[in-house]
């Protein structure tokens, strides 16, 4: 029987199995009810950290997740989920509409529809690729992250999920002028 990842991942929420779903503390992360009103929230810890030199960036995987590296070495890119630790202020957290790319003349945008590092949860996601992967050390040829910055996951890029027809976007991205 076929099992989406969104079902797979559902039910080892639930079941709360230690299978590693660990990351850096959300604290005030929570999920809304219907109401609006918070029931949920959740906790996360993060299984390494971003490391950079002059010529050189790795991501360092902790002790107790280096096993989940078995295979890696095997993909040319990888997924990178972070947390934007060094930007985790409770008056950012609601902020949700910004100037995209801290440019004025970009109009006015919901922090969902960009990429800004202000929002609800400080998750990020670079896809970067893997140069070599060397006991506990995965070695990248770069990451939109600093050093010290906590890693949450690592997921290898599959080509089949990245949507290569019927691309849309706003024309700020494209560095194009808005229309009057």
């Amino acid at each position: 029987m076929k099992t989406s990842r969104r079902v797979f991942m559902a039910g080892a929420l639930r079941c709360g199995s230690g299978m590693g779903l660990i990351a850096v503390s959300a604290g005030q992360a929570r999920a809304a009810t219907a109401g609006g009103e918070p029931k949920t929230s959740y906790e996360i810890h993060p299984i390494g950290t971003v490391e950079k030199g002059d010529k050189w960036t790795r991501i360092r995987i902790f002790d107790p997740y280096v096993d989940g590296l078995l295979g890696l070495q095997e993909w040319s890119h990888v997924n990178v989920f972070y947390w934007f630790d060094q930007n985790d202020q409770p008056q950012k957290r609601g902020i949700l509409r910004v100037h995209p790319q801290g440019n004025m003349a970009n109009p006015l945008t919901g922090v969902f529809a960009c990429r800004a590092p202000v929002r609800p949860n400080l998750i990020a996601l670079s896809v970067c690729k893997v140069l070599s992967v060397e006991s506990n050390l995965v070695i990248l040829d770069g990451i939109d992250a600093f050093a010290g910055t906590p890693v949450l996951d690592l997921k290898p890029f599959v080509p089949p999920d990245a949507p290569v027809n019927d691309l849309r976007m706003p024309a700020w991205i494209k560095g194009k002028k808005q229309a009057d």
